[in-house]
């Protein structure tokens, strides 16, 4: 009987590949479903009575996205996480707003990340960064306007993050090149749009 590692390897390795790519997605639902609580919300100017339509949870979100203030200092830290407050695989803060001159240390909180941008999505003539798998990297921003970045090994499950230095000038480019990033997500698909929504 010949043995063949390499068929072998292959039919170990595909169904974790899958189990994992598609268990963020059943634990997102399954999270999404418990806090997914039908209510009435009543907007300013609107009946608070029984005659009020209900509104779903994601709706009131969207309708209630509170807009990023600007970091205190001149020095600012971001999390690389398996998990956070925001959910899996996150940067923490995931939206801040700084100064044009400003310093960004993202630290290798959790192992397997990195941060780097998004070519598509950063100012014109702007530099890009590109940290190192399992390395901190501090990042000193001199250009204003939106940066996007992603954890490369996590971009599919959406592990992004939005700087705005200064005033937001790039703005409408980034969010129509977020639509074909968003393409490219497993999980997560809203979490680029939310975040910008908070710029």
């Amino acid at each position: 009987m010949r043995f063949n590692i390499k068929k072998n390897i292959y039919l170990l390795v595909l169904p974790l590949c899958f189990l994992f790519i598609f268990n963020g997605k059943k634990y997102d639902d399954a999270v999404i479903a418990r806090i997914n609580v039908p209510v009435k919300i009543c907007l300013e100017g609107q009946p608070c009575g029984k005659t009020a339509p209900a509104t779903s949870m994601a709706s009131a979100t969207n309708a209630e996205v509170k807009k990023i203030e600007l970091s205190e200092g001149s020095e600012h830290v971001v999390k690389m996480l398996n998990m956070g407050d925001g959910g899996s695989m996150i940067f923490e803060p995931a939206v801040i707003k700084v100064s044009i001159g400003d310093t960004i240390h993202f630290k290798a909180t959790d192992v397997s990340h990195n941060s780097e941008t998004i070519a598509s999505m950063i100012p014109a003539g702007a530099d890009g960064w590109m940290g190192a798998l399992n390395e901190d990297i501090s990042i000193t921003i001199d250009t204003e306007g939106v940066y996007v970045y992603q954890c490369s090994p996590h971009a599919m499950l959406a592990m992004v993050g939005v700087i705005q230095v200064g005033e937001a000038v790039n703005l409408d480019d980034v969010k129509a090149a977020a639509q074909d990033t968003k393409s490219t997500f497993v999980s997560n698909s809203d979490r680029l749009d939310g975040y910008l929504a908070q710029l």
